[in-house]
């Protein structure tokens, strides 16, 4: 059955609006170019797009031609304005953006070990508030938090998981009711991925696993571009994945004894040390096993055996996801990954290789610990975008 005019309208409008935010700004003629519509057909849809205050005029091509050069046309950002919050166990970090994604104010606040539940949901509330007051007067149409944790794939909701803060299910409840935005949560890793999906290291893959090496670890799983988060919202939990040389098995509250036992930042920092690599006291582990990793590439023949070792842990649970998945990529992502970079991921791919029969490419994130971030912020872009760009809306 062929498409009633005011569906195809629709269909067109959302072709031209992603066409905009993707590439733009253009012109009509250019606009004409990539859908293949009509002339009189694209001169009808950007006057609804400027009726509609989604679009306006921004410049002009500068083409040397007879007459007035060509109008641009581009999206208008200040439709309305979109945030991020990368919830840490002891942090929050806030972006506030425009409809396209550029950043107009940022701010991140510590949130101290003992600090009551109800103290740090407001001074996380709180922090947000300020940031977007910051950044103008536009209200803030959707809001994209990435928590570590698992996420009911039933209800989108933040699951109660033993060792994570209380305060964090409380942030996102108390946001969902104060703010008159859409508000969306997502496990933190799994933003990580769409963020180097769409703007990073697996740009050009549409299948891959990518391994969060940070305070914890855990893995998100991309299949024919699509996040699978499981019948729980557990899938990528490797923390809890039983591998050799952990001391022990993991439990269903305590992923010690787990590949988390060999690949978290605490389990790299007493690597370094124990192959006389010295740190500082004083940083956390995260950013610890950081400067271990960038020390002991530094310090080339002196930080091999230190090197060598941790990418034999990561290629233990990288083999067990490629041996289920064949994803043929994975991406070390997160600080840790990004420290490393393409000689750690080298190195994780050779011994990979050794291990399994599947042919798998292993390279670093490009994003760092911003992917979570960058990957909220996407998704309250895309869920602001899907209402903006509706019709109607």
């Amino acid at each position: 059955m062929p498409a009633s005019p005011s569906t195809a309208r629709a269909i067109n409008d959302r072709i031209a609006l992603r066409l905009l935010q993707q590439d733009g700004p253009l012109t009509a003629a250019q606009l004409k170019t990539l859908t293949g519509l009509s002339r009189p057909t694209v001169a009808d849809l950007v006057e609804r797009l400027r009726d509609a205050g989604l679009i306006q005029v921004v410049g002009e091509s500068g083409a040397v031609r007879r007459g007035p050069n060509a109008k641009l046309y581009g999206i208008v950002a200040d439709r309305a304005h979109l945030a991020a919050l990368d919830v840490r166990t002891g942090s929050v970090s806030v972006v506030v953006a425009d409809l396209l994604g550029a950043t107009l104010a940022e701010a991140t606040l510590p949130i101290a070990d003992g600090t009551g539940t109800g103290a740090a949901v407001e001074q996380s509330v709180a922090l947000l508030e300020r940031t977007a007051r910051e950044a103008g007067s536009v209200p803030l149409h959707s809001v994209g938090i990435g928590a570590p944790g698992l996420i009911d794939p039933a209800t989108g909701e933040l699951r109660d998981s033993s060792g994570l803060p209380a305060w964090h299910r409380d942030l996102v409840r108390v946001l969902q009711e104060r703010l008159p935005a859409t508000v969306l949560v997502e496990n933190e890793t799994n933003l990580a991925a769409v963020a180097e999906h769409r703007a990073g290291a697996a740009a050009d893959r549409e299948t891959f696993v990518l391994i969060w090496l940070g305070q914890g670890i855990g893995a998100a799983v991309m299949l024919d571009g699509r996040l699978r988060q499981g019948a729980s919202g557990g899938a990528g939990e490797i923390g809890f994945l039983p591998v050799p040389g952990a001391g022990g098995l993991p439990s269903a509250v305590d992923c010690a004894g787990g590949f988390f036992s060999l690949a978290g930042s605490a389990a790299i920092c007493a690597l370094a040390a124990r192959h006389g690599i010295g740190l500082s006291g004083q940083a956390p582990p995260d950013a610890s096993a950081v400067a271990a990793v960038r020390t002991a590439l530094e310090a080339g023949e002196r930080g091999e055996p230190f090197l060598g070792e941790l990418a034999d842990r990561l290629a233990l649970g990288a083999a067990a996801v490629v041996s289920v998945l064949d994803p043929g990529c994975v991406l070390l992502a997160g600080a840790v990954g990004q420290a490393g970079g393409p000689a750690l991921a080298a190195r994780v791919e050779a011994r990979l290789a050794r291990m399994s029969p599947l042919r798998t490419e292993v390279r670093a994130g490009s994003l760092g610990d911003g992917a979570v971030l960058r990957g909220a912020l996407l998704a309250a872009r895309d869920a602001a975008q899907d209402a903006l760009f509706a019709p109607g809306g």
